[in-house]
């Protein structure tokens, strides 16, 4: 009984869950090229037999039997056919037995190069039977090692999956037998023939996936989560809504006294998670996201500008433009944050710089100025403000005694955009 070939067959099939005929499959067909290269002979004159339950193993050429041999690799003498087969006649083909050790060098080496892409390819086949379906889902495993820096080999039970290191976040540090859970993001082919399964910590859909199993609601489809962005261990930002009107997703998401989040947060090493309710309006969207931070002023052409207070500014920023960027992509549109102090030192002097100007629009009677209201236009003209120009010669502070409830940044703001949308003579 070959012991060590049975134990073999044992540990694929426990280990790697590659079925023994495949391993059979496998080593048959090594072995017939093996021969086939050590013995010159077509394939329908080797025979290999392997036991499967005591590996016993079993090379068997047939020759034909002749008077005179011509061709030592397909015939056997009558003399010698007798010494192994007494009753056989010229004619018959007599099978030989041969060892595989005694298949040369070369030979042997092919047989284990045949073996060996046989066997990963049978892995890499329950590789894909086993995860192609699972995509997006959570898997845990234990840290087995570190290979290539940072990147770490986990290990899943029957087969071991990869970590790299661009898919978990710098902060993370993770060591040698720690359990760990991650996403599987992909199965792919590797050079060698086989293949790997790749998990990540970093990916926005980690996070959903950790939703998805803390909170019932989000698995059941009730709350959807819309847009999910990340810096990952920094800040994520989720965008969800309901399907049923009765039911909050924000406050589903976050769960009595913040455990739900709490949870999701735990397994992401603390990191800043912002739950924000959805609108189909990139506007509101936006509002929405900087709540309870008011926007002071807000264009939109190629992209969207906002003025916020002062204090507010770092907030909306974010640590190097970390939370602004993750707003931009939430929203579609590249974001850019001013400070109230520096918009109205801007249009302060934007507002001299018309006043200086020789554009005949400045002086143009009855005074129009777009999107302010009737009754404000009314005010400054009764105030002797009838004019644009007269409006920019004049100092903010005495403006705004002049003409009660008068919004000064708002005056200016809607005078510099009315300018520059004047057709160009």
């Amino acid at each position: 009984m070959n012991k060590d070939l049975i134990a073999i067959f044992e540990y694929l099939e426990r280990e790697k869950g590659i079925k023994r005929e495949i391993v059979l499959s496998a080593i048959e067909d090594s072995l017939r090229i093996a021969a086939r290269k050590t013995i010159k002979t077509a394939d329908e004159n080797i025979d290999i037999k392997i036991n499967s339950k005591t590996g016993d193993i079993e090379v068997l050429i047939r020759k034909k039997i002749v008077e005179k041999v011509k061709n030592p690799d397909e015939e056997i003498s009558l003399t010698e056919a007798l010494k192994l087969t007494p009753d056989c006649k010229i004619g018959q083909r007599l099978e030989i037995a041969i060892l595989p050790q005694d298949f040369g060098r070369i030979a042997a080496q092919t047989a284990k190069q045949i073996i060996t892409q046989k066997l990963k390819g049978a892995e890499r086949d329950v590789i894909y039977e086993e995860y192609r379906h699972r995509m997006n889902e959570i898997i845990s495993g234990t840290v087995k090692r570190f290979a290539r820096g940072r990147t770490i080999v986990v290990d899943l039970g029957k087969v071991e999956a990869i970590l790299p290191d661009r898919n978990y976040p710098i902060i993370e540090k993770h060591h040698v037998g720690e359990r760990i859970q991650a996403l599987l993001l992909d199965v792919k082919d590797t050079d060698g023939g086989g293949a790997e399964v790749i998990l990540t910590r970093s990916h926005p859909e980690f996070v959903k996936a950790l939703f998805m199993q803390e909170v019932p609601e989000v698995r059941d489809g009730i709350v959807l989560i819309e847009k999910i962005v990340r810096d990952g261990g920094y800040r994520t930002k989720m965008v969800v809504r309901s399907t049923d009107p009765r039911i909050d997703p924000v406050g589903t998401c976050v769960g009595v006294r913040g455990t739900r989040i709490k949870n999701v947060k735990r397994e992401l090493n603390n990191e800043i998670i912002d739950v924000i309710l959805y609108s189909q309006d990139a506007l509101k969207l936006l509002q929405n996201i900087l709540a309870p931070i008011e926007i002071k002023r807000l264009k939109v052409n190629d992209k969207i500008i906002i003025v916020v207070n002062d204090d507010d500014y770092p907030a909306v920023l974010g640590k190097k433009g970390m939370n602004a960027r993750l707003i931009s992509k939430l929203i579609g549109m590249e974001l850019e944050v001013q400070k109230l102090t520096e918009f109205q030192k801007l249009l302060i002097v934007q507002m001299a710089e018309l006043s200086e100007s020789t554009d005949p629009i400045l002086d143009e009677q009855p005074l129009k100025i777009e999107g302010l209201s009737n009754l404000i236009v009314e005010s400054l003209v009764s105030s002797d403000f009838n004019t644009i120009r007269k409006i920019t010669q004049t100092a903010p502070a005495d403006l705004t005694a002049a003409v009660p409830g008068l919004n000064y940044l708002d005056l200016a703001d809607k005078i510099v955009e009315q300018i520059k949308k004047k057709p160009q003579v």
